[in-house]
């Protein structure tokens, strides 16, 4: 199952970290997520039908994009 890391520079509190993790964890196939403001990067642990596209795309959804 493959982990991903995403940078993601707009995360800066604790309700960003929570609006992550909350919303990618309802994207299928998407197994565990963890986002950390220290860091501002999140890893994410999928399997298909969730993909690299999808969950970037779902991340700029929701005003977090990913670079």
């Amino acid at each position: 199952m493959p982990t991903t890391t995403y940078s993601v520079p707009n995360i800066s509190c604790g309700h960003c970290v929570h609006t992550i993790q909350s919303e990618l964890i309802e994207l299928e196939g998407v197994k565990d997520v963890r986002a950390s403001v220290e860091t501002k990067m999140v890893v994410v642990t999928f399997e298909p039908p969730a993909d690299e596209s999808k969950i970037k795309a779902l991340l700029a959804e929701i005003n977090y994009p990913a670079e």
